[in-house]
């Protein structure tokens, strides 16, 4: 059962890493950092508004991660600035 699991993981995160690939590099490894390090153990809650960010156009996701704006739902301004102080 839990290498069913796994594997269906596995899937997911592939799945994801593709989601994450912007065509910019700076937001493809923003996003990428993310999935690598924190989404294993996020709870359901940090997982549905990371796949929110993943809904956002790169323009605005750009404009956020460099700090020219601020998201205006407060989930995706939290999440968007615990990324950016991931350590690269």
């Amino acid at each position: 059962m839990s290498e069913e699991l796994s594997a269906a993981d596995e899937i997911e995160l592939r799945r994801l890493r593709w989601r994450c690939r912007r065509g910019m590099r700076e937001l493809d490894q923003l996003l990428g950092r993310y999935l690598d390090r924190e989404w294993r153990q996020a709870s359901e809650a940090q997982r549905g508004v990371f796949l929110r960010l993943l809904e956002t156009e790169d323009d605005k996701l750009w404009h956020w991660f460099m700090g020219h704006e601020e998201a205006g739902d407060a989930e995706l301004r939290s999440l968007v600035e615990f990324i950016r102080r991931l350590p690269p």
